[in-house]
């Protein structure tokens, strides 16, 4: 006769091929769940805020980018031109002839390139708008009468012109030095980015 009683070491084999084929517990099955929630948790709040510090810095690029071209624009403009004027206290043209500003003012006047007849001035201030937001202006028809160039998300705190050598046959060759402070930040920033700004535009026609 066969021995039908299994022997120990076929026992043995047996619940190890039970414990081999058997699932996760419900409690491993919980933890296992509640660890994936909480890295999928942490990895897709850091994902929202690299999109918001990317649009963020987009925004800011922006502005800062229409700040470089109303600067450059400037620049340009008063290289080309000529008599420049920073009479009185570097403010307006009282008697239509240029003058140097050593000390700094707010406004500058010069006559713009051109080869036909006489056209008005141009002149370039610094203002704050109806919001309060300080801003670089531009007029070409001679009064306090333009427009901003720079954007209001731009707060300029501070814009100084310095005239130099705008008298005629002086030994020294026409220049304005252009320093401007400010801040530029968007609606959505909670900080804003604080600039020191200076330009130079020596004029391109010679003062003889």
């Amino acid at each position: 006769m066969y021995n039908t009683i299994p022997s120990k070491r076929h026992a043995k084999n047996s619940q190890t091929r039970l414990r081999a084929q058997a699932g996760f517990t419900l409690i491993e099955m919980i933890v296992a769940v509640g660890l994936f929630a909480i890295v999928m948790l942490v990895s897709v709040g850091a994902l929202l805020s690299l999109v918001t510090a990317n649009r963020k810095a987009q925004g800011l690029q922006s502005v800062m980018n229409n700040m470089n071209v109303a600067i450059d624009g400037m620049v340009r403009s008063v290289r080309m031109g000529s008599a420049y004027d920073g009479s009185g206290q570097c403010a307006g043209n009282t008697d239509g002839q240029p003058k140097d500003c050593t000390s700094g003012g707010t406004e500058l006047a010069f006559e713009p390139y051109h080869t036909g007849p006489a056209v008005p001035l141009w002149i370039y201030w610094f203002a704050k708008d109806e919001n309060g937001v300080g801003r670089l202006y531009k007029s070409e028809d001679g009064t306090l009468g333009g427009l901003p160039i720079t954007a209001p998300e731009v707060n300029i705190n501070s814009v100084t012109f310095y005239v130099l050598g705008s008298k005629t046959g002086d030994i020294q060759q026409p220049k304005v030095l252009v320093v401007i402070k400010g801040s530029a930040g968007t609606a959505n920033l909670i900080t804003s980015t604080t600039f020191h700004i200076q330009a130079t535009a020596v004029q391109r026609v010679l003062d003889l």
